[in-house]
């Protein structure tokens, strides 16, 4: 079967390898242009091109797909290409781009979307780290057919993956990177026969994985120690859970929720080799894995050796934009 693939970022890479050493013809790559990166901001491939360019498949990176949007002569270049690739199909994951209609008929058998979440459960930019927020005790991934709504299309291939309770959205992200390319690869062998049944979304359960504002790294020490521990693990590794003591920011990357506890919301309780131990709203959370600006991240018997921290003093919010 020839393809389309439309993808960016490494959750795409894997389903595009995986589609790729499974013997299917990858006829035209679709990824975002290059951004800078790095502490020379020079520009960089996405995952999905630098993967494509090593294995000489033909990529087209337009800034959009709109004929009538800012970019048209880019657009009105990739229709073209797709058109001449004459693909059946097209796979998308995490693509970046708005699909108008023109790109959901092209291919004869439609795009297909490999989506991070148990749909009609987080649907949109962030699902991954909203499921670990929430507090869900699983996820997984859905295989969708695409249509004009935002992730509203019939479900073709759904499996669930439990999410453990120190799972982070880097930790789920590989998992469910490895799951949907093999479910990929599924779909596209049973469609090649017939066999891929479309079920429709149900209305009841629907839920919307908004995108991650940085504001939102900023912790409110008033709130729930296990709230508080659930976003640790849902901005780990982006973009990262922020504190502010003695007036230096801090970014926490591991915590967990200890019982017990009397204070003022963000006071340290105590310190030793074992964690940083904060009141909160309720509850205790003790903080095991820190980071100064910039500095490394470290186990909090290395970070105390760095930063004096002691019973008495108190966190409060800090700005999400650092340390970096």
């Amino acid at each position: 079967m020839k393809i389309i693939f439309a993808g960016t970022p490494e959750f795409a890479r894997v389903a595009l390898e995986r589609l790729h050493r499974a013997g299917f013809e990858v006829a035209l790559v679709l990824s975002q242009p290059d951004r800078p990166a790095g502490r020379g901001m020079k520009l960089q491939a996405s995952p999905v091109k630098q993967y494509a360019v090593a294995h000489n498949m033909p990529v087209a990176q337009p800034r959009s797909l709109r004929l009538d949007g800012k970019f048209p002569e880019e657009a009105a270049a990739a229709q073209e290409a797709i058109r001449q690739a004459g693909a059946e199909v097209m796979v998308v994951a995490a693509y970046g781009l708005i699909l108008p209609q023109w790109v959901l008929d092209a291919p004869a058998k439609g795009c297909l979307n490999i989506h991070a979440s148990l749909l009609p459960r987080w649907r949109g930019a962030a699902p991954i780290h909203r499921a670990i927020e929430a507090g869900d005790a699983q996820t997984g991934v859905t295989i969708m057919q695409m249509d004009a709504g935002l992730d509203t299309g019939a479900m073709l291939l759904r499996e669930a993956w439990a999410i453990g309770p120190e799972d982070t959205t880097g930790v789920l992200h590989d998992k469910l990177a490895d799951l949907g390319g093999r479910l990929i690869v599924e779909a596209l062998e049973l469609a090649a026969c017939g066999g891929l049944t479309a079920e429709a979304q149900p209305e009841a359960g629907v839920t919307y994985a908004h995108k991650i504002d940085k504001a939102e790294a900023a912790v409110q020490w008033s709130d729930p120690a296990a709230d508080i521990a659930r976003r640790v693990r849902a901005f780990n590794p982006a973009p990262g859970a922020a504190g502010m003591l003695d007036g230096e920011a801090v970014k926490i990357w591991a915590a967990h929720v200890e019982p017990g506890g009397a204070g003022a919301a963000g006071e340290v309780l105590g310190v030793d080799s074992l964690g940083i131990h904060v009141c909160t709203g309720d509850g205790v959370l003790c903080l095991t894995e820190l980071q100064r600006a910039g500095g490394k991240r470290l186990p909090v018997a290395d970070f105390l050796r760095g930063m004096r921290v002691q019973v008495g003093q108190v966190f409060t919010a800090a700005p999400s934009r650092e340390p970096r």
